[in-house]
């Protein structure tokens, strides 16, 4: 990221922000060290890529107002076009690139949340996986996602496509698996007019106190014009709620659109039982945010947010959680 764009991301007071993608080291390593330096210069925690191995992995930990923390790991994987040679390593700086989304790696992952875990927090898994563009999900994805959660995971935040993907409620934990875009250089490209990728969602979420399961979702459609959001026209409303809804459905989850445009999402009538077992107390209720540049008007101070900071553009961007009678501002 050019640091003269740094203002559009501070604009948004963002708690953490996620740099695991695809173009944070686009402007090789000093571009990626020049970046972790401007965040942290501003106030801004970072997760996903750091100056060594042990940096890149380590989660973003935001103090919750009740008490606990939200913490935030972040990653990525090759089949968002992150190169191999990206990863960061024990003398190198990088991202926190997973080798695959097989079984031993979420199992890696799950053993480093257990590690720094305490009673009270939430944990977000913040990953940049999959192609720009196409509804469908890898079966891949789903597995490592379903495993990260049946690990201690809350909530498993996909990016990397330029529009949404399916949402699923799995065993009372939201799983976004992609949220699309929010503010970026995208808008006017054309060969994918299918999707309509100038529409945006921003994330609402609320987690319940105690077990870290969804309470609510509801998602505000928005217009990306001259990178700026606008208000979706209702007829843009309805064309996303049945979007989302037809390719959600398969996951059981229902999209619903509501007076004033925004769209809520009911999970299924019934969701399998958690296999037994202690799980770490959680306190408070969380918002999930995605977008990175200025939201005029936004009040975010009460809002826990995480940002997605690539190298050389303001774009993709990730969520994080809050409490009761607070809003997040989750974002697209």
């Amino acid at each position: 990221m050019n640091p003269d764009n740094l203002p559009c991301v501070a604009a948004i007071r963002p708690d953490v922000c996620a740099v695991a993608n695809n173009h944070v080291l686009d402007f090789g390593e000093r571009g990626l060290r020049e970046t972790l330096a401007a965040l942290a210069g501003a106030g801004l925690a970072t997760a996903g890529a750091g100056l060594d191995a042990a940096e890149a992995g380590r989660p973003a930990a935001v103090p919750l107002p009740d008490g606990g923390r939200l913490l935030v790991f972040c990653c990525g994987t090759a089949s968002s076009g992150i190169p191999p040679h990206w990863a960061a390593t024990a003398t190198r700086a990088g991202i926190n690139l997973l080798r695959g989304l097989s079984p031993a790696a979420a199992d890696t992952l799950i053993a480093r949340v257990r590690a720094v875990r305490q009673d009270g927090d939430l944990v977000v898994v913040s990953i940049h996986w999959g192609s720009n563009w196409g509804y469908g999900v890898d079966r891949d994805q789903v597995a490592f996602a379903r495993r990260l959660i049946d690990g201690g995971a809350d909530v498993i935040h996909g990016h990397s496509c330029h529009h949404p993907r399916p949402i699923e409620v799995y065993r009372g934990k939201l799983v976004l698996y992609g949220c699309g875009d929010c503010i970026d250089g995208y808008e006017g490209i054309t060969g994918h007019e299918e999707y309509r990728d100038a529409l945006r969602l921003l994330y609402f979420a609320s987690i319940a106190p105690g077990t870290g399961e969804l309470a609510a979702l509801t998602m505000v459609p928005m217009q990306a014009r001259n990178m700026r959001l606008l208000r979706a026209s209702a007829a843009d409303s309805r064309w996303l709620a049945a979007t989302l809804g037809q390719i959600s459905r398969e996951f059981g989850s229902r999209v619903e659109h509501r007076p004033g445009g925004r769209l809520m999402v009911h999970p299924p009538p019934a969701s399998p039982p958690r296999p037994p077992g202690p799980r770490p107390a959680t306190r408070g209720r969380g918002v999930l945010i995605r977008g990175a540049a200025s939201f005029p008007g936004r009040r975010c101070s009460r809002a826990v947010m995480l940002a997605a900071v690539p190298a050389a553009r303001v774009g993709a961007a990730s969520g994080t959680a809050e409490r009761p009678a607070r809003s997040w501002w989750p974002g697209c």
